[in-house]
């Protein structure tokens, strides 16, 4: 498992994959623009040189790009449709660019409305983005379920797929916090699996292709995505390890996207207390 976290790019693109590697990172994630932004940070061959070149000589093994939570690719309005097709497409584009695993896409919100209809636009919007990109994968991430979003159960994450044509390009990451407060107990080993087990028999195997770790400020069922620090939440230091030993998880990116001390994000004591996590649970189940 390449355990890592969000950084920042602020700088330039190297920059994120420095912060990586003072975090003892093995993976990290980004946003490729800003987060308060329509618009896409074009980067130019130098950067993206500059980018691989960094990455090639650090201990990182894998780059995912979060596309801004700007995007509602269900949206009822066209305008905001056509904004969110861009900046995806913009993203799945740098992500081929600089080789990054997937473009890690929040679904959108179907708000008050109807949420097959909401699903058949989202659908649309992403196999449109797919169509206009090349080679860089998008990874739909479950959520909380809070104000109509999309992707909180495995049967709503398989009607995205579906409506997006099921293409090879498409996976899923699995939020840690967000499976928790949308109903799927995943606080021991057991049940882990078992909730694992459903994912396969409905999304498909190998669907699950990134992960993100994170702790739950609120219970079981809550439906509201408030992010705890690793341990320090409602999965607990034995959640998060059942989490991350999962067998079927180890190889894939795993991202904390945690506040960390003083709520400036992930640090490095956080991403060794995961990776000792990690190795606590793979010993328990020997």
């Amino acid at each position: 498992m390449l355990i890592g976290a969000h950084v920042s790019p602020a700088g330039g693109l190297p920059k994120a994959i420095a912060r990586g590697v003072e975090r003892g990172c093995r993976a990290i994630q980004i946003f490729n623009q800003s987060p308060r932004m329509w618009r896409g940070t074009v980067y130019r061959e130098e950067d993206v040189a500059a980018f691989k070149q960094a990455m090639a000589a650090s201990p990182i093994d894998a780059v995912l790009i979060h596309a801004v939570y700007l995007l509602n690719c269900a949206s009822d309005d066209p305008d905001t449709r056509a904004k969110s097709l861009a900046s995806l497409t913009h993203s799945l584009r740098v992500g081929q660019a600089i080789g990054a695993s997937a473009i890690v896409l929040h679904p959108g919100s179907a708000k008050t409305g109807d949420v097959g209809e909401a699903i058949t636009r989202a659908g649309e919007t992403i196999a449109e983005a797919l169509a206009e990109s090349e080679v860089c994968e998008l990874h739909l991430e479950n959520t909380a379920g809070a104000g109509g979003t999309l992707g909180r159960s495995f049967d709503e994450l398989a009607q995205l797929i579906e409506a997006a044509g099921a293409q090879k390009r498409l996976g899923v990451c699995l939020d840690s916090c967000h499976l928790l407060a949308s109903g799927y107990d995943i606080r021991t080993p057991e049940k882990i699996g078992s909730v694992l087990r459903e994912s396969s028999r409905k999304l498909g195997r190998g669907i699950v292709r990134s992960l993100h770790l994170n702790d739950s400020q609120t219970p079981l069922g809550s439906n509201r995505d408030r992010h705890a620090n690793v341990g320090a939440g409602e999965l607990g230091r034995n959640g998060c390890s059942a989490f991350l030993s999962a067998p079927s998880l180890q190889k894939l990116p795993c991202i904390l996207e945690t506040p960390g001390k003083n709520r400036e994000g992930p640090g490095r004591e956080e991403i060794a207390l995961a990776m000792k996590l990690r190795e606590r649970g793979i010993a328990a189940r020997k």
